[in-house]
């Protein structure tokens, strides 16, 4: 619909753009594989979605009048400037329907990339210290195990609590990392907020359950059975003899299991929470058009609370519009 941010699946990343007058789509355009040449411009919907692609709207709690959305992708037509990181189709469409300038695709990418990298940091870190405390020199079975004893002991426990612990500064980047890209926007429809909550709180939870995992398949693939130092010596080296190391490389993946687990479960359920609140998207919001600096296009506005939010029901045939008290629609 007029006013709407649209957007198109292609290989492998998402193109957005602005639904105008006359089934057209306002949106970054240039050559493909030639970013350098990216304008915005006017296209028939049939150029934005491509031969095959099948058009998808994002919905909002909170956007702009149609008019306005329409009026700021039109204020940009001809600007180049494009930024992937920072300047992207998708930064463009949100800024003119949500007044945001936002990218879900880059802030996922940065998500991604923050914790992959305190994740590998913070496991070559803890084989590090393991080989600089432990009472035999270097990586050997009795360095690993003497080293995992004694950062163990600082919280009064052995070389279980010295996993636990190493295990703890990765696992608590990649909670706050999730934290911050699945954080709270009262902007945002119902549905999404729900998964974003359901996701934070599985992160937390994915590093509590990685940490037991990993320590309970230490227990389970020793040649001894229970944590005993026969015990976790031999479950660490057939742990990293999966990947074709030893009792490094199976203290490495002890260690950086609660990181992984953490991420991959937020943003797991987020998904899955998300998926199950597909009906939202639905309804449409429509901001009140007598909002104060409304007539302001081609800057950042703040928009004072209305007192009403219209939503219209674009899958009914009815047309009926339902009004709501503010903060009752934010829905998707």
């Amino acid at each position: 619909m007029r006013g709407d941010h649209v957007y198109v699946w292609r290989r492998g990343y998402s193109h957005h753009g602005v639904e105008v007058d006359g089934g057209q789509v306002i949106h970054f355009s240039g050559t493909p594989g030639n970013r350098r040449g990216a304008r915005i411009r006017r296209t028939t919907m049939e150029e934005f979605t491509g031969p095959r692609g099948k058009l998808r709207y994002r919905r909002y709690g909170q956007q702009l009048p149609p008019d306005l959305a329409v009026e700021r992708a039109e204020s940009k037509v001809g600007q180049s400037g494009y930024s992937l990181f920072s300047n992207n189709c998708e930064h463009f469409a949100t800024w003119c329907v949500h007044d945001r300038t936002a990218s879900a695709q880059v802030n996922g990418a940065s998500a991604t990339g923050a914790i992959v990298s305190a994740t590998a940091a913070g496991a070559a870190a803890g084989i590090g210290i393991v080989s600089g405390v432990g009472t035999a020199a270097g990586l050997s079975g009795p360095g690993i195990m003497s080293g995992l004893a004694a950062i163990g002991g600082t919280v009064g426990a052995g070389a279980v609590g010295g996993l636990v612990v190493l295990g703890a500064a990765p696992a608590a980047s990649a909670v706050a990392v999730m934290n911050i890209a699945l954080r709270d926007d009262p902007t945002l429809l119902e549905g999404d907020r729900v998964a974003r909550r359901a996701g934070r709180a599985s992160s937390a939870a994915g590093a509590v359950g990685g940490t037991a995992a990993g320590i309970g398949a230490v227990s389970a693939f020793g040649a001894t059975a229970g944590l005993s130092a026969a015990g976790i010596a031999s479950g660490l080296a057939t742990i990293g003899a999966a990947v074709g190391g030893g009792m490094a490389a199976g203290s490495a993946i002890v260690i950086a299991g609660p990181a992984v687990a953490a991420a991959g479960l937020g943003y797991g359920v987020y998904r899955a929470v998300r998926g199950l609140r597909r009906d939202d998207s639905r309804r449409r919001p429509v901001w009140n058009t007598d909002q104060p600096n409304a007539d302001r296009v081609g800057e950042d506005l703040t928009i004072a609370p209305i007192d009403t939010i219209e939503f219209r029901d674009i899958a009914a045939d009815s047309g009926q519009v339902v009004q709501v008290s503010e903060g009752a629609g934010d829905l998707r």
